[in-house]
């Protein structure tokens, strides 16, 4: 039974990753107060087989992604935005996935998927070398930074169970659950003491805000056809997708609904969208779509 129950975790384990054909698709990106406009696409993967999880650097022209190699395995990779080199940042025998800069940029985070079904929360220094752990006695899925001391955690819950939302502070080891049953996008929400979350339910996916100063929950509004992915703009507006198309929402106009963002070139090259993230100046956006 012990080893069933250890097959069962790790078969659970290996899909909260979508293991699929994709590509990293960057944008120029301009947001004027009531519109976004999107313009000369680069495919900046071209790789065949899975190229996902885009993150910035806070300062330098660089965006990292998990990539997998001839083994199927994923290591983390670096885009020169300025040069368009690629090189990369672990080859490892590991699955790193998320790559994420930390707060202090001298490390990039990362989820560490281990062959015996576990998914610690590692970090890498940020030219490479050898890893250090955060969290080791979590199954973690996905990760956001809210400041040195703070995180969002997606736990797996295993076992047919739903992912729950963890907010741990790291020098105290304190671990307080927040929500159960969430989506995969975690964010910090730029200039604000909160992060944004999604939580799921049968008739609609929600974005929530969660305020860390007062550790209240509000909502936000929801998603577009149940669509779990969502980025957010560094003046407060919120980004997600159908799926082929792009839209945004100011969640500081209530009621002000999702408008569709132009794309004056590579339209055709946006299909079967998932994740989205966008530069911390706001002048690109990656976007990951179907290979």
């Amino acid at each position: 039974m012990k080893r069933l129950f250890l097959l069962a975790l790790v078969c659970v384990s290996l899909s909260s990753f979508a293991q699929v054909g994709s590509e990293i698709i960057l944008f120029d990106l301009k947001v004027k107060k009531d519109k976004i406009i999107l313009s000369n696409p680069k495919n900046i993967t071209n790789h065949p087989g899975y190229d996902n999880q885009p993150s910035f650097h806070p300062e330098l022209p660089f965006i990292y992604f998990s990539s997998f190699n001839d083994e199927q395995r994923s290591d983390i990779k670096r885009y020169n935005i300025k040069d368009g080199s690629v090189v990369n940042i672990t080859t490892t025998n590991e699955r790193e996935y998320s790559p994420t800069v930390t707060p202090d940029q001298q490390f990039l985070s990362c989820i560490i998927q281990r062959d015996n079904a576990a998914q610690d929360l590692g970090k890498y220094p940020i030219d490479g070398g050898e890893p250090a752990l955060i969290i080791d006695n979590l199954i973690v899925g996905y990760h956001a930074w809210i400041d040195n001391s703070h995180l969002a955690l997606f736990v797996l819950g295993g076992e047919g169970k739903p992912n729950d939302l963890h907010f741990v502070t790291l020098p105290l080891k304190a671990d307080t659950l927040l929500a159960t049953n969430i989506g995969r996008a975690l964010h910090k929400i730029p200039n604000e003491r909160a992060f944004s979350f999604i939580q799921r339910s049968e008739k609609e996916n929600k974005i929530m805000k969660y305020n860390t100063g007062t550790e209240s929950i509000s909502e936000l509004g929801a998603t577009i056809n149940m669509h779990e992915d969502i980025a957010w703009t560094p003046d407060g507006k919120i980004l997600t997708s159908d799926g082929t198309k792009l839209f945004f929402m100011n969640p500081a106009k209530p009621g002000s609904g999702w408008a569709a963002i132009d794309i004056s070139a590579g339209a055709n090259l946006l299909k079967s969208i998932t994740r989205i993230s966008v530069s911390p100046k706001g002048d690109k956006i990656a976007i990951v779509v179907g290979e």
